[in-house]
């Protein structure tokens, strides 16, 4: 075919149409791309995705948050340390748009550093309503935990009593509570013990008082004290075992609150390869109240005690936690063989948890008993949900409705260890026979090209 002026000005027309095409749908795409962003988290664990609970707390913080990290550009550890912690707090940035990051270099500023106590590269300050928070550890956990801090409007302080064998919020031993005493103060909450045989009476700036499982008798003095202070309004988390109340009668008329004698037996936890004395809360087992309202996480209640009610006054009962549906109370002691004795034993399923609630003082007063004091202990707060449901329990105590959510995950996976089998493999097959293998290609491909 004859190539004219024509046919040539006509195949170069197209070919500028068809750049021109191009280069504007790269534009649209590009700015496409700059105003709708989509992202997928391949991690096993979503460990670059909000958990939930962090989701739910950004949600529900109103205002802006200012941070403001004080890094270097590069770091001899972490390399470009700036765009690590840009990476992280845009996790943020995506469900709640008024965080805003601006970086200081601790060097060009040590004066800013040290004003704002910064004593390690990379450290962030958050600021809030008019307080802040400095972090070290860039991790959601530790991130969130600030956040929560900042939006307790006022300083909550829980007290557990003691003097009587108590499990305490700040001991160590398995049976003790030290661990999420632990949990409670990483979230801005002030935790102490309180002996009330020394104490002239429950202080008013405590937010909640804890009573873990006494093994001793409490006097009656110390008792009328625990009286005056919910006749004033004060809330309660109430642990209660199967030890006797050594002399917290009182309380529980007060409450209306019944305790049924014996320990629930759950045929289900052996299905989970556990003990029968371990009751096992699932989704189904958790009531429509605000503490368990959105919980989906299992818990577990090692030698539990049924509780019933009977309302007295204006308290209003809410029955929280319900186990055992194939189940019953054991009256028998636990040492015999463990079977359902007919009109001795009482069948499934059990409430081992309750919440009360009633308008005191101008204000709302809130009580929790729970029929596991091990539930919370060290031995078994790890257990499933338990940390995240005890939490839970003290934020709806305190009226810190907003913060009740599942506590954001710990990250499993954060890095790779290799064996230096592994490597030597992943280096083999990479950078010796990947590339070893084009070049054979490349080679029979030149080879037959030239014969033909």
């Amino acid at each position: 075919m004859r190539v004219d002026h024509k046919v040539r000005l006509r195949i170069a027309l197209q070919s500028s149409v068809f750049v021109i095409l191009v280069v504007v749908l790269v534009g649209l795409l590009a700015v496409a791309a700059r105003e709708f962003r989509a992202q997928w988290d391949v991690t096993s664990s979503g460990r670059n995705t909000l958990s939930t609970a962090s989701i739910d707390l950004l949600r529900k913080i109103a205002g802006p948050v200012h941070v403001t990290a004080y890094a270097t550009p590069q770091d001899a550890r972490y390399g470009n340390l700036r765009k690590l912690i840009r990476d992280f707090i845009a996790r943020y940035q995506r469900s709640k748009p008024d965080i805003r990051l601006d970086f200081i270099d601790p060097r060009d500023q040590p004066k800013a550093a040290r004003a704002a106590g910064v004593q390690a590269n990379g450290e962030l300050v958050i600021e809030y309503s008019g307080r802040h928070e400095r972090l070290s550890n860039l991790s959601e956990v530790a991130f969130t935990n600030a956040l929560v801090r900042l939006a307790r409007t006022t300083q909550r302080v829980v007290m557990s009593l003691d003097g009587h064998g108590e499990r305490s919020l700040i001991n160590g031993a398995n049976h003790d509570l030290g661990n999420f005493g632990k949990q409670l103060a990483a979230k801005g909450i002030e935790v102490s013990s309180l002996n009330l045989a020394i104490a002239p009476d429950v202080p008013d700036n405590v937010a909640l008082l804890v009573i873990a499982s006494p093994q001793t008798q409490i006097l009656s003095s110390e008792v009328e004290k625990i009286e005056r202070y919910l006749d004033r309004g004060g809330n309660l988390l109430w642990l209660i075992d199967q030890e006797p109340l050594y002399g917290l009668e009182p309380i529980a008329e007060q409450l209306g609150l019944v305790l049924t004698p014996g320990i629930v037996i759950d045929p289900d936890s052996i299905e989970h390869g556990g003990r029968p004395v371990m009751a096992i809360a699932a989704s189904g087992n958790y009531s429509s109240h605000p503490i368990v309202r959105a919980f989906r996480l299992n818990t577990l209640f090692p030698f539990a005690r049924a509780l019933t009610t009977n309302p007295i006054g204006d308290w209003r009962v809410s029955r929280l936690i319900e186990v055992a549906p194939r189940g019953w109370i054991e009256t028998d002691s636990l040492d015999r063989r463990i079977i359902f004795d007919q009109g001795r034993d009482i069948p499934g399923p059990a409430t081992i948890a309750l919440a009360f609630e009633r308008s005191r003082n101008e204000r709302t007063q809130r009580v929790v008993a729970v029929g596991s004091g091990n539930f919370l202990s060290n031995t078994y707060l790890g257990n499933g949900g338990n940390l995240d449901l005890g939490i839970n329990m003290v934020n709806w105590l305190m009226g810190d409705d907003i913060l009740i959510a599942v506590q954001p995950r710990r990250v499993p996976d954060s890095s790779l260890t290799l064996s230096k089998t592994a490597l030597l493999g992943i280096v083999g097959a990479y950078l010796i026979a990947l590339p070893l293998l084009l070049l054979i290609f490349g080679a029979l491909i030149w080879w037959r090209r030239r014969r033909a």
